[in-house]
């Protein structure tokens, strides 16, 4: 492998664990601790330990658990919560060991640059959870949740056999990111003022409805 493909390759690898992790933590490791063990992929050296098999059983047994919770409303958002301190460090740890055995100040730039891919992912899944669950029905969180598990699997092998497809979908990816999240960020604004002033017993306010008028005495 020339040098333009394997810096294309590592720059695939090293985003894509870092977009894939911030949607689903587990399939992601599970995904390189099998492939790496089997032979299919060769990780580079910081990323062996993935490849032990008490990482590989402990990663698949929380994507066991993580199917199930991931499809349960409200459960979904909780978790969510709970993984916003374990997927962006986790994100940043595979990014910097991604890049191979290079200068540190490359391997520190890559974890800097692979958090913050991965809190947008991160952010992107669980904000969309957060207005999935406003529906009554529980098949939209399993579709979601599906779509999710099928994005991290076809992802992690587009970034591993085919990285520049991967990269041109990335760029989009983040592209899409900048113009989604506000207003993803807006809706769930919305969703929460409508939720204060219901426990305040205050009707909702519908699109065009004036703010109340305040009378001088």
């Amino acid at each position: 492998m020339d040098t333009y493909q394997q810096l294309i390759s590592t720059i695939a690898l090293t985003m894509g664990t870092a977009w894939a992790s911030g949607i689903n933590l587990y399939a992601t490791i599970g995904t390189l601790g099998i492939l790496g063990i089997t032979g299919n992929i060769v990780l580079p050296e910081q990323l062996h330990m993935l490849q032990e098999p008490l990482v590989i059983g402990a990663a698949c047994l929380m994507y066991f658990v993580e199917f199930f919770a991931d499809k349960t409303p409200g459960v979904d958002s909780g978790w969510d919560v709970i993984h916003t301190f374990i997927r962006i460090p986790a994100g940043v740890m595979l990014a910097a060991g991604a890049v191979g055995n290079v200068n540190p100040a490359v391997a520190v730039a890559a974890g800097i640059l692979g958090g913050t891919i991965t809190a947008t992912s991160h952010t992107l899944k669980a904000g969309s959870r957060v207005l999935i669950n406003t529906s009554p029905e529980p098949f939209s969180n399993w579709i979601a949740s599906i779509v999710e598990d099928v994005a991290v699997f076809t992802g992690m092998y587009a970034a591993l056999h085919h990285p520049l497809i991967f990269i041109g979908f990335f760029i989009l990816f983040v592209l899409f990111c900048i113009w989604f999240l506000p207003k993803l960020w807006a809706g769930i604004k919305t969703l929460f003022s409508g939720l204060k002033r219901f426990f305040q017993g205050k009707p909702p306010r519908g699109p065009g409805r004036p703010p109340p008028e305040i009378s001088v005495q």
